[in-house]
């Protein structure tokens, strides 16, 4: 923050699953479906995106659902299950894909002005980031019932046919990721130095998660099948 003369200090808060591939027309089966196709998305996601062939407009989210029942665009994603749900996307598409990279670590953060921060006492400084610490969980557990309950209303009251995202759709994502980071890493040393340490990060915690995690799919399957 000070790097960018910028008065404040954050907490990290509230970090969500990895939002949706979203909406379309029909299934998709395979990448090659996507190109040309007008989809919505924002930020980094539609450099992605765009790199894969896809044309892409970034709409806010109130305009989503009116443009997708206009034809204005062949495709959205928004956010989750149930914030889609409640923009009426079931009402324009029957095609929801799940599982996507292209916004897969999102979160929120809880800003302060510094100044006035600091010059709280050391004990309310602490109790706001335990509180930031506290709504960060508190957040995730709800959020994640709410949004497999509204996934089930989906499927089960407004018809919609859910889908995992294919693999080659997301294969495809990481190649255009790399040219998107290297492009712009060229261009911001700053925007390299974060990437940096979120490889290194990636590469021991998950190095460790995959390898000590159990295949939860399979005890999923096990007992619902």
């Amino acid at each position: 923050m000070a790097s960018l003369d910028l008065n404040l200090v954050s907490f990290f808060n509230s970090a969500m699953p990895a939002q949706p591939l979203g909406w379309f027309k029909e299934e998709i089966k395979d990448v090659s479906q996507l190109k040309g196709l007008k989809y919505r998305t924002v930020g980094l996601a539609a450099d992605v995106l765009l790199e894969m062939g896809m044309s892409v407009v970034q709409l806010p989210g109130g305009e989503i659902q009116p443009a997708m029942k206009s034809g204005l665009i062949d495709a959205a994603e928004f956010n989750n299950p149930t914030s889609d749900r409640d923009f009426g996307m079931q009402d324009v598409s029957k095609f929801y894909h799940l599982a996507s990279f292209h916004q897969s670590q999102e979160a929120f953060e809880i800003t302060f002005n510094k100044r006035k921060y600091e010059s709280l006492p050391q004990e309310h400084q602490s109790i706001l980031r335990y509180a930031s610490e506290a709504e960060n969980s508190d957040f995730y557990w709800n959020n994640t019932l709410r949004y497999a309950d509204d996934l089930i209303t989906l499927k089960e009251k407004n018809g919609v046919n859910v889908f995992r995202t294919p693999d080659s759709v997301m294969a495809a994502q990481l190649d255009a990721w790399d040219v998107v980071i290297e492009r712009i890493s060229k261009e911001d040393p700053f925007f390299a130095k974060v990437v940096d340490s979120q490889k290194a990060y990636a590469k021991k915690v998950m190095g460790y998660l995959l390898l000590n995690q159990p295949d939860y799919g399979l005890a999923y399957k096990h007992y619902f099948g």
